[in-house]
C-alpha cells in the first residue's frame, strides 16, 4: 500500500495508472526539453536517477509537494504536469472510475512525448536566425495542413 492506505497502482491490477503515467511522461517531456538528464534533475530534487526514472514511468506516483518541487526545477506551473490529458486517462483516475462498468480505452502515446518531437523541438531552437526559424515555422505549418486537406478530400 502506498502513503494513506492508498495503493501505489490503479485498481489493484499491479499496472500504474494512466494518470501517473501521464504526469510521468510529462516531466520526461519537460526534462529532455531542457536538455537534462535523469540524473541533474535527481540532484536537483534529492532523488536517485532510478527513482526519477520510475516518476517517469508512471510507475511511482508523485506527491505533491515533490510535484511542486519539480515544477519549479523544470520551470513550468504545475499544472504543466496535467496539459493534454486524454479525456480517456483523466476518466481512469481511481475516484473517477468508482462504479463504472467498463474499461477506459486503451491509453494512446501523447505525441509530445515521442523523441522525435523532442529531436525536432531541439534542433528548431539550435537554428539561430529569427527569420530563417520563422520561416521553418511556417513553412511546416502550411506542410500539415496541406497533408490535412488531402486526408480530407
Amino acid at each position: 500500500m502506498g502513503r494513506g492506505g492508498e495503493a501505489p497502482h490503479g485498481r489493484g491490477t499491479g499496472k500504474p495508472n494512466p494518470v501517473d503515467i501521464h504526469v510521468g511522461a510529462r516531466v520526461r517531456l519537460r526534462r529532455t526539453l531542457l536538455g537534462m538528464s535523469q540524473e541533474k534533475l535527481g540532484e536537483a530534487i534529492g532523488l536517485t536517477f532510478q527513482q526519477v526514472q520510475k516518476y517517469e514511468r508512471g510507475a511511482n506516483r508523485i506527491g505533491s509537494s515533490r510535484l511542486y518541487d519539480l515544477s519549479r526545477v523544470l520551470d513550468v506551473p504545475v499544472s504543466f504536469f496535467f496539459d493534454d490529458m486524454p479525456a480517456g486517462v483523466a476518466s481512469s483516475s481511481p475516484a473517477q472510475r468508482r462504479g463504472m462498468a467498463e474499461e477506459p480505452a486503451s491509453y494512446e502515446r501523447d505525441p509530445m512525448a515521442k523523441r522525435e518531437t523532442l529531436e525536432l523541438v531541439r534542433a528548431y531552437y539550435k537554428i539561430t536566425d529569427p527569420q530563417l526559424r520563422k520561416r521553418l515555422f511556417e513553412m511546416t505549418k502550411a506542410l500539415g495542413a496541406s497533408s490535412l486537406k488531402e486526408e480530407e478530400a
